[in-house]
């Protein structure tokens, strides 16, 4: 009982989605993250406290406390899917590890009821906080943007030399599957060599398989001015099929992992 009233703070829950993990899932948007990458498409979720955003000019309220009994009353809802197609909850943000016992607790119970379980993260937060929630953790979707520690601070605020090795701590540890995700930005990340930096990380670590290349889009740009903030990328374009086809290719070149573009 005690798990299910552990409360968060979340701003969405997506059912039906057949992203973010095998399946049909429901993904639980949780608020609150340490980085500010100039590309995200959910600036809504960066800050913790509860913000209201103009939505096509009128104020909605984003965040809302809930206790884990209440999502997963939600998510329960769509058990049967998850059973059909191997699906189930997935957690996202905003960072999940930023609320560590709120997403723990979620996995827990999701994981005691049968319900597979993913989260989408960054590995922006001390080992301790990441193991603590891997046994209860099937796929952990894990965001490798940069190599470069400088060129990761500039775009993002944070250097990534945490998040690299808590991808090679998660990697060995055995306890999930890791698939590693790029956001491919122009400006940032697009050229053969970055991602091919990113691939040969990948393939080093134990037991990954996948790497999954998302393509950046301009989706979440409308939000910025519903917050009343300046998004930073208005004059990068989304890169053309026929680029992120040539990374997909360079990447199954330079390394033994599975690619796809989308996750």
């Amino acid at each position: 009982m005690e798990l299910l009233e552990t409360k968060g703070r979340i701003f969405d829950i997506q059912r039906y989605s057949i992203h973010d993990g095998k399946g049909i899932r429901t993904i639980v948007f949780l608020k609150g993250c340490v980085l500010r990458c100039r590309w995200c498409c959910n600036p809504e979720s960066q800050e913790y406290d509860i913000q209201t955003m103009l939505v096509d000019g009128k104020p909605k309220v984003i965040g809302r406390d809930v206790t884990v009994a209440q999502v997963m009353e939600e998510v329960e809802k769509d058990r049967g899917y998850y059973r059909r197609s191997g699906g189930g909850l997935t957690l996202s943000g905003g960072e999940s590890l930023c609320q560590p016992d709120f997403a723990g607790a979620l996995l827990t119970v999701a994981k005691s009821r049968g319900i597979g379980t993913a989260m989408e993260s960054m590995a922006c937060a001390p080992y301790e906080v990441i193991e603590r929630l891997l046994p209860c953790l099937d796929t952990y979707l894990m965001d490798i943007k940069h190599i470069n520690p400088q060129k990761h601070e500039a775009f993002t605020g944070r250097r990534n030399d945490l998040m690299l090795e808590n991808a090679r701590r998660v990697a060995a540890s055995g306890l999930t599957e890791l698939v590693i995700r790029v956001p491919v930005i122009p400006t940032f990340n697009d050229t053969p060599e970055e991602i091919a930096d990113i691939a040969r990380f990948a393939d080093k670590l134990p037991g990954v398989k996948r790497i999954h290349l998302l393509p950046y889009h301009r989706l979440g740009q409308d939000k910025y001015d519903g917050l009343g903030r300046q998004y930073l990328l208005q004059d990068i374009l989304p890169p053309e099929n026929e680029h992120m086809q040539m990374l997909k290719k360079l990447v199954e070149n330079v390394s033994g992992l599975q690619c796809r573009i989308g996750g």
